[in-house]
Parts: structure tokens; sequence; C-alpha cells
């Protein structure tokens, strides 16, 4: 006989108003699936793999338990170092991934942590399947025919799809099923070197009845659904591997804005090639258009230059490949600068000695560039005092130099550089370079005043370095004192007038600044520089920036502002205020890096906001402490899961209960005030629930709820009251279900307690951790959801127990609160239920009993059943029709044997009469000696709960 199993909500403890010690509790975790799973596999007991297939939606969830609530992080890693959890993270108790792909496998781990013991962790490994699409590719032996397929040749067809789990193949020639052996002129085989993923058809000298379709099937065996895929290849004496012809000439060269067209055509391959072209430049130009074989790109620039390749391909042999080179004709970036005579040591241009004027250029393509030089704006050709060179070996290319041989007054003037491409249709590059008496070399010096210089973090600043000489060169501005980039990210900065600018500038800026010539538009000699002091002065950073003292009337307080660091540092000096009214004031001690202030007996006007401010000459730096009485918000704790009826038709209760955080930091708390109000509406509804003394680190309190209207949800809020006024408040949403559940997956098993009269307990275990090696043939194998996780109570009947020994779990109250006071007419219906695992030759009784307040005596059991019920679980089902607020007792009692553990889960407590039951089982009356004790418990638990 079936016996229900019901997932039981924590019920809150008993009675309203009573503490309870030590509910502390460190994290525990487990995880559960929805979803489209397509098989979930216990692994080392403690590990699970969960199987999906690709494009469904996981959604894993993390169940702790723990006081105060744990909080929960999702991670997951593929197992490899570099990734160390960064490929997922969640910050919520539900992992949720839609449309999953193949790289988000790998195992998921979710940890929680609330600060008492050790983090608690669970992982759980994803696997994810997947089956695409097979490719066939051809080829023949080496050696043989590459255009055709002849008689007497070899031919190989290779299928590979890509999958997970490892794919199986199977060949087919049109309708007949290829096997190895089946035909003397096939073999089929798996080569070493693919693991098994590939699988090769070999057609020994081909013979007419090789000419065939051959079909090549994927099959992952259905596993997730997934169908099997295949590909059909038809073999013909005309396959042929692909072959193509570029219709154009390479390289190509166009200006710029031009229009370029690119045809690719087949000459050869059966069945007829697939055209595609690819670019150097990892992609095509996204304004590039492809027609069959015609790429199109039109109004080119420079940046599209390079290889693009057609590519043709069959998967028959080899794919065919011609590449042709596009080259956009450009000319960039025209530079000078002036060598004096090499032969002497002197940096000045002087009348009779040798002077030599370069001119570089970077051109697309090199090879057509060609320079001229001017004159005062006439053509210069090259003669014995005038020698013109258009490269230079000792240079980099496209550089043209003019040597002036023994210096003469009428050789001063302006001197042009032109440099064009052949063929026209790009605009020259001209460079003027004046060569007078007054052409000096350069020359760098730092202005007064300008080195060290002293700047506030956030100003702009500009270095400066002088630059004399003609014409000017380009200023370099690098870091001198390490290797660092500049402000622009960049190690070298380039100045036209010889000034850095610096917006925004840093304390990590500080240092020393190099500038120096470049030989670039200057003279060509050893380069000049100089070097720029920079110092960055910053405001005190000082710790905390913020925080929040909390404090009782008539204790002591003590702030400590700490200096983290500062430029200067020399001259610190501090300001504690209180709002805005100074307290006290002074400079820092040179040997210490932090200030105190004490309060040595707060009262009410030392509540509010100090402020220490450490001030240097960039600033100061702010601690603000806010000193309150106010108390810590309470935390809730485990109350009820489900609401508690009350026989009445709209009207439900609901057992909050709660710790408060930190009950001691503040005055002692007075009261509560407690505010509800219905989900979806303004007003709130608020009462005080008075304290009586003072409240310990970690007590449990608990309220009644009543009067809540059904099916509504209610917000509920609650704020804690000391001298001080009101304190942080805690909110919580009541949501009604009319149903009581029960898995015993929480520590305080959902409020159920082990009767005290009974000779021993049930325990409360999972498969993962019982240990059953005593008693291997007893007891459940997982909880009722067949999980090794999942937890369930059981009566551990090994010694010291013996044949006729009871063990009895008891549930909370349950409200059923008549008005009426001639009591209930027609009693309300409720339907009891569990799930029961009964398995092993010594296997003793499990009994249910109804207890209902107010009664001397209890009746019979409910339910009741005996013997081994075989190694799986059952449910049970029974209505019964309490007259007053009751309780349902489970009791279990031992065999003659050790092999007669029974266990129980997933209890529930529903409204109304059970559908479609199991019958109930009575396996016997109980016996006399029973009904006393039942008779004496009754009268213990009547008695306990007239105290309450």
């Amino acid at each position: 006989m079936d016996l229900i199993v019901c997932v039981l909500g924590l019920l809150a403890l008993v009675v309203e108003g009573i503490r309870c010690q030590g509910v502390y509790a460190p994290p525990t975790v487990r995880i559960i699936h929805s979803g489209h799973a397509c098989n979930v596999e216990e692994e080392r007991h403690t590990e699970r793999v969960y199987t999906i297939r690709e494009g469904e939606t996981l959604e894993l969830t993390c169940l702790v338990t723990g006081h105060p609530r744990p909080q929960i992080r999702w991670t997951k890693t593929a197992g490899s170092v570099s990734d160390r959890f960064q490929d997922s993270s969640v910050f919520n108790e539900t992992l949720h991934i839609a449309k999953i792909l193949r790289t988000q496998g790998g195992r998921y781990y979710c940890k929680a942590e609330n600060g008492l013991g050790s983090p608690a962790i669970k992982s759980i490994r994803v696997d994810v399947y997947y089956l695409d699409d097979p490719v066939v590719t051809v080829h023949q032996s080496i050696g043989e025919a590459k255009e055709q397929f002849y008689y007497e040749r070899t031919v190989f067809l290779r299928c590979v799809a890509n999958s997970n789990p490892p794919v199986r193949y199977s060949w087919h020639r049109g309708r007949e099923v290829l096997t190895q052996g089946s035909d003397k002129g096939v073999e089929i085989y798996e080569p070493f070197f693919t693991q098994g993923e590939t699988k090769i058809l070999k057609l020994k000298n081909l013979r007419p009845q090789d000419y065939a379709n051959y079909s090549c099937i994927a099959s992952v065996r259905n596993v997730c659904g997934i169908p099997d895929r295949n590909v059909v290849f038809r073999l013909t004496n005309k396959t042929a591997s692909p072959s193509i012809k570029l219709l154009v000439e390479d390289p190509i060269v166009v200006n710029p804005g031009q229009t370029v067209s690119l045809v690719c055509i087949t000459t050869g391959g059966e069945p007829p090639p697939i055209l595609t072209w690819v670019s150097s430049n990892d992609s095509l130009p996204q304004r590039s258009v492809v027609k069959g074989g015609t790429l199109t790109l039109p109004a080119i620039t420079s940046d599209e230059a390079g290889v693009y390749s057609c590519v043709a391909s069959n998967n028959v042999g080899n794919p065919a490949k011609k590449s042709t080179t596009i080259v956009v004709r450009a000319l960039k970036k025209g530079r000078f600068w002036i060598t004096p005579d090499p032969y002497h040591n002197d940096d000045n241009i002087q009348i009779g000695r040798e002077v030599k004027i370069s001119c570089q250029v970077e051109a697309t393509p090199p090879e057509e560039l060609t320079f001229s030089w001017l004159k005062n704006g006439r053509a210069l050709r090259s003669s014995e005092r005038m020698v013109i060179t258009q490269t230079d070996p000792d240079i980099s290319p496209g550089t043209t130099n003019l040597d002036i041989i023994d210096l003469k007054f009428t050789d001063f003037g302006t001197y042009t550089c032109v440099a064009a491409l052949k063929g026209g249709g790009i605009p020259e590059i001209s460079i003027d370079v004046n060569i007078s008496s007054t052409t000096v070399p350069p020359n760098l010096t730092v202005p007064r005043g300008k080195s060290p210089l002293v700047a506030r973090e956030g100003d702009t600043v500009e270095l400066e370095c002088l630059v004399s000489g003609k014409p000017k060169p380009i200023i370099l501005w690098s870091r001198a004192d390490k290797e660092a980039p500049m402000p622009d990210g960049n190690m070298q900065m380039e100045s036209y007038d010889g000034v850095l600018r610096i917006v925004n500038v840093s304390r990590e800026m500080t240092g020393s600044y190099r500038c120096q010539t470049s030989q670039y538009n200057g003279f060509n000699v050893k380069p000049r520089e100089a070097v720029v002091e920079l110092i960055v002065q910053y405001p005190p950073t000082v710790e905390p920036v913020y925080t929040e003292m909390r404090q009782g009337l008539g204790r002591p307080v003590v702030m400590t502002c700490r200096v983290l660091r500062a430029h200067p540092s020399r001259v610190l000096r501090f300001e504690w205020l209180l709002s805005n009214r100074l307290l006290h004031a002074g400079a820092f001690d040179a040997q210490k890096d932090e200030t105190e202030y004490t309060i040595r007996s707060l009262n009410r006007d030392g509540w509010g906001e100090y402020t220490c401010n450490v001030i240097n000459e960039a600033g100061a730096g702010k601690c603000t402490f806010q000193v309150t009485g106010k108390a810590y918000p309470p935390e809730f704790y485990y109350d009820t899961y489900s609401p508690l009826w009350q026989n009445r038709p709209r009207v439900y209760g609901f057992k909050l209960q709660w710790t408060q955080m930190n009950p001691n930091a503040v005055d002692r708390i007075v009261a509560y005030r407690l505010g509800i109000k219905q989900m979806g509406l303004q007003r709130w509804w608020e009462q005080e629930i008075p304290v009586d003394g003072a409240i310990n680190k970690g007590e449990l309190m608990t309220h009644n709820l009543t009067e809540l209207i059904k099916p509504e949800s209610f917000e509920v809020r609650l704020t804690p009251i000391t001298r001080f006024g009101e304190g942080d408040s805690t909110i919580r949403i009541v949501t009604y279900s009319g149903e009581f559940h029960c898995s015993f997956e929480e520590e305080p098993i959902c409020m159920f307690t082990q009767d005290k009269n009974d000779d021993f307990d049930w325990t409360r275990h999972s498969a993962a951790t019982r240990d059953t090696k005593y008693t291997p043939n007893t007891g459940p194998s997982g909880d009722r959801s067949g999980s090794k996780q999942g937890f369930y109570m059981y009566i551990e009947t090994s010694r010291p127990r013996k044949d006729g020994d009871q063990a009895r779990l008891v549930s909370p109250f349950f409200n059923v609160a008549p008005k009426n006071p001639y009591g209930i007419t027609n009693p309300p219906a409720y339907c009891f239920g569990f799930f029961y695992h009964m398995y092993g030759k010594h296997i003793g009784t499990l009994n249910a009993f109804l207890k209902q307040k107010g009664q001397t005596a209890s009746e019979g059991p409910v339910w009741s059943l005996s013997g081994n019920q075989g190694d799986r679980w059952k449910q049970a089902k029974v209505s019964i029709h309490p007259t007053a607020s009751f309780q349902v007792v489970l009791e279990g009692i031992r065999g003659p044997g050790i092999e007669g553990d029974i266990a129980i889960d997933d209890v529930t407590l529903e409204e109304g009469e059970c559908r479609d039951p199991p019958p109930n089982l009575i396996s016997g009356a109980p016996s006399t000696s029973t009904h006393i004790w039942l008779l004496c418990i009754t009268l213990v638990m009547t008695l306990l709960e007239g105290q309450r």
C-alpha cells in the first residue's frame, strides 16, 4: 500500500512568545534542477551529472539552510586553470541559462556562506548534448589520378560529424547497408588518430557497381531525443576535385575610391564546387558584395588593401584556392632633415662646407615613387655641386637626398622636395626646406621656475621645454625616471611647440619627464634633451570613508581616522566636527598615521554625524562616522513555509519567527512595531509587540498573525524600538497556499518534535551520508525523489534497539478554531499524507495517529501497516476530521531483527477530503498495552498543552 510523502514547510515553534537559544546554524547546500534535463546521474555519491540538449533551458536552484540566511554564489569552470570560475557567475539562488550552448557545459558550483563554520559547496556537472549534420569528403589514394576516378583506383569516403556524446556512423549504398565483410570491395574502419570520431569507407579498385549514392548516417542513439542525421554523396565516373581560375591580374593596383571587381570561375569539379571569398584581413569589408564568383569592393580605401582569395570546395579532394593582392595607391607623411658637413665636428651650417637635405615619404606601392627637387620654385637638376640621389641604401626606402657641396652664399634659398606616384591620380606631396645664414641647429632649455613644477591632483599642467633653432624640430616627450607610458598610453608623445599639456593630472604622474629633439623636420645631429620634474600634490586618503557606529546611551564611543597616504605628508592637521560644530583640532603626531576622538559617555546630544577632516596643502580627506542608537534589523527565521488555517471560510493565520541582529549593541529593545498590509494595497495596519526583558543574541521570538484574508498575500514589516526610537526594519511576504508540506530538508524538520516518552528517536539522514554497512539489506537508497542528497526520517533498528521498541514523531499543532460556542456540527476534512519505505525482513509496524487538543485519550491509529513492503517508496493518504486543534503522530515500532529500518518522507496536510486515496491499511487492532500507552501519552501532551 502506497504511503504519501509530503514536503512540509517549516512550522514555527509551538506557542507565541516562546524563545529558543542557539538557533544560529552554519550553512548547508543542495542543488535541485528543473527545465529540460535528459538525465541526471549520481557520480561518486556527492556529485551529479546533469545532461541537457543544446538549445534547451538550464535551470539549477541552490537550496540552502543556515541562520543567518547564507549568501549564495554560483560559479562555473570547464576544468582548465585559465577558466577559474570566470565563465559564469550568478549571485542568486537560481541559475538560469536559456538556449544553452555546447560551450556552456562544465561543472557548476553553488557556494553558500553565512560566517558560521566553513562555506558549504555542492557541484553538478552539466553535459550539453548535440549532433551536427555530418560532412562527407572524398579522396583518392596518393599518386593516382587527380581529375577523375577511373576504374582500378582506390577511393576513400570520410564521414565526420561534431557531437556529444561520441557519434556512431553507418554507411549505405543506395538501400544496401554496408558492413565490414559484406562486400569484398569495401572496407570500413576508424583511423586510430581520430579516436573513433570518423568513419572511413574504402572502395578498393573501383567497380561499376561502386558508382552509386552513398549515405552516411550519424547517430547518438536518440540520447536526449536527438534524432539521427544523414548526408548523401553521389559517386560517379565524373567525380572530380575542384579547379578554378581568377580572371584578374596579380597584383591589382588601384587608386582610392575606385570600385574593384574580382571574378573567379570554376574550370572543373564534380559535384559543382561552391565558391567563397576570404580576405587576409580576417573578414571581408562590410560594404563588399559577393554574387556568385564575383567579389565587388565599391569605393575602396587603403584599409581594404590586402590579399583576397577565392576558395572552391565540393568535398572531393582538397579545396582549390587562388589569390590576388589588391594594392591601393597612396602617399603618406613627408619628413625632412638637414645634415651639416659630416667631415667636421661643427653642427652649424657654414659657407664652403657640405650640407645634405634628406626627404622621406611613405608610398604605396613604393616602386612607383618618384622625386623631384625645386630651388626657389624652379626645377633643380643634379650637377657636380648639387648631387641628387633618388634612394639612399643607408636610409629607409622612399628617401631622396640633395647634397650641396662647397656651400656658397648664392645657395641660400628655399628647396622643395616633391613626391609623386607614376601614373598620377594621387595628389603630390611637397616639403619646403629653408637654407640660409640663420639656419642653426636646435637647442633645448627648461624655462626658469618650470622645474620642478608643483601641481595639485586634478589640475591641468603644462610641462615646457624652450626649443631654439631653425627650422624648429618636433619635440618627443617620454618618462625619464621609469619605463612607464605617457598620459595618452603611448611611450612617447610628440609636441610641435615644446609644451606637454596634461589634463586632470593624477598622483601616478609624479616624476621626471624628458624632452628631446627628433631628427625629422630638423637637424640630423645628436638629439638635444632636457628633463622637467613634476610633483603632484594630493589631499590625504583616509579610512574609513564612512562607517556607522551604533551604541547605547551611557557607553563610550571611540572613533579612529587613519591616513593611508598624502602628499605633502609633512604638514598634516586634523579637525573633529559634530555636524558643523568644531570639537577638537590639532597637528598630526609625526610618529602616527591616525587620530582618535572619544565620547566617554554617549548622551542624546551625542547622536549624529561626526566628521574628521585631515588637511594638507592640497586639500582635505574626510572620515565620517554616523553615531546612532538605532537598533539593527531583526532577521526572520524558519517561519512556517505555509500558513495555518483556522477553519473559517476567509481567514488564515501565520506564525512569524525572528532573531535580533546584535541586540546588545544598542539600548534594550522594548518593543517591535509590526506592520501588515495586503499586497497591492497602500494601507498599513500597525501594532506594537512588547518585549519583556533583554533579548539575547540568537534568541528566537515568535508572534502569531491572525485574521489574514484567504487567499491574499501580505507584506509584513517588523521594526525594533529602543529609547532612541525606531531601528532598521525588515520586510517579508506571507503567501497563502492552503497546505502544509515537509520533506525534512531543513534541520528544524518543520517543527516536528521527538516524543519524550517513547523508547528511541527518529533519525534525519540522507542516503549519501547514512552508513548502512552494518544493515545493508534494509532502508532506502535515496529520498522519495530518488536523490542521494535529499533527506528523510528513519528508525535505526540496530543494537541497542529490541523487538517492540517505539519511536514517535509529533507534528506541530494545526489550528481548527471554531467561533461557534456550541462546537462544530460538521467537522472539517483534512487529507493527511506521507511516503513510506518499509524494506527488510525484520520490518515491524508503522502507525499514524490523530491527536486532538483537549482529548484525554486517543483512538487507535488512523493508518497502520506491518511487514516488508519491498525496496521502494509508497504513498499513504487518509482523510481525518478533527473537531479541535490537532497534531499528527507517526510511530515506528521495531521488529524482531536489525533489518527493520522504516523511513518516511514528504509529509503533507491539505484542506478537504483525500482525492483517490490508497486504501487504508489497518493491520490488526492495537493491543491493550498500546491503548494504555497512547492514553498516557495523550494525557502528558494535554498537560503540556495546557501549560503553553
